[in-house]
């Protein structure tokens, strides 16, 4: 059975994002950049699926800048087969991403889809629910466990107040929550190897898709600074504060 990947170029978890000083966007300029914690998750997933010999070719895509060749390398490393770029400069948004893995998973005849829940820089959660409806296909999202036999895949949900599990036939989408497994760190000898692997590059027009943004971002705005935290000292200052400053009792 053949696996696609979705993965995204996002910016590192570890950076604190600053905003542009004309309120237009997020500051990439020389800011480090890597895989999406959830795709990273995904790609893990996707490998072990190959190790437990479910799964006989892993192909991870990505859509974005020629950039996004860096995180294709990095998925390479961690253990997937082939990567494909979709390179568009156009803001790639949740449902041209969808249907661009669509064409690509068509292309591909592959059987199961697996994605991130959702990208820490838009936190949209779209791009699987939106491809699962494209395809027509069942899906399982924020997955904390996968079971692959057969024809079918036995996904094990995290929801409000417990665990679901779902039982899908084949093909279907599965989108990764943290829980599902703790990602692999790429070994020197695999990086080396993930050089001579192949990366296909093809455009939005190669698949037949339209990129055009169909939402504008109007501003974007750092959080505001929160105000301290103060101490009382007894039940009933509590009380009025919560009912005469606060005004929430």
């Amino acid at each position: 059975m053949k696996v696609l990947v979705a993965i995204k170029r996002v910016v590192d978890y570890n950076v604190k994002v600053r905003v542009k000083a004309d309120q237009t966007g997020v500051d990439l300029a020389n800011v480090k950049m890597a895989m999406n914690p959830f795709c990273e998750i995904a790609v893990e997933e996707a490998v072990r699926l190959k190790e437990k010999g479910v799964v006989s070719e892993i192909v991870v895509v990505t859509v974005g800048k020629k950039d996004a060749q860096e995180q294709l390398r990095t998925a390479l490393a961690l253990g997937a087969d082939r990567a494909i770029l979709v390179e568009t400069e156009v803001e790639a948004q949740p449902l041209a991403i969808a249907k661009a893995l669509k064409a690509i998973a068509d292309k591909e005849g592959a059987k199961l889809v697996i994605t991130g829940k959702q990208a820490i820089d838009g936190d949209n959660n779209q791009t699987g629910q939106m491809l699962a409806a494209l395809m027509g296909a069942s899906q399982g999202t924020f997955a904390s466990k996968v079971e692959v036999a057969g024809d079918s895949v036995k996904v094990t949900r995290e929801i409000d107040g417990g665990l679901q599990t779902v039982d899908l036939k084949l093909p279907a989408i599965v989108t990764t929550d943290l829980r599902l497994n703790e990602p692999r760190y790429a070994s020197l000898p695999n990086i080396m190897k993930a050089k001579k692997k192949p990366l296909d590059t093809v455009t939005p027009a190669d698949l037949g898709v339209d990129f055009t943004p169909r939402t504008k971002t109007l501003k974007v705005e750092p959080p505001a600074d929160r105000k301290a935290g103060i101490k009382v000292k007894t039940v009933d200052e509590l009380v009025d504060k919560l009912k005469n400053e606060a005004k929430v009792i």
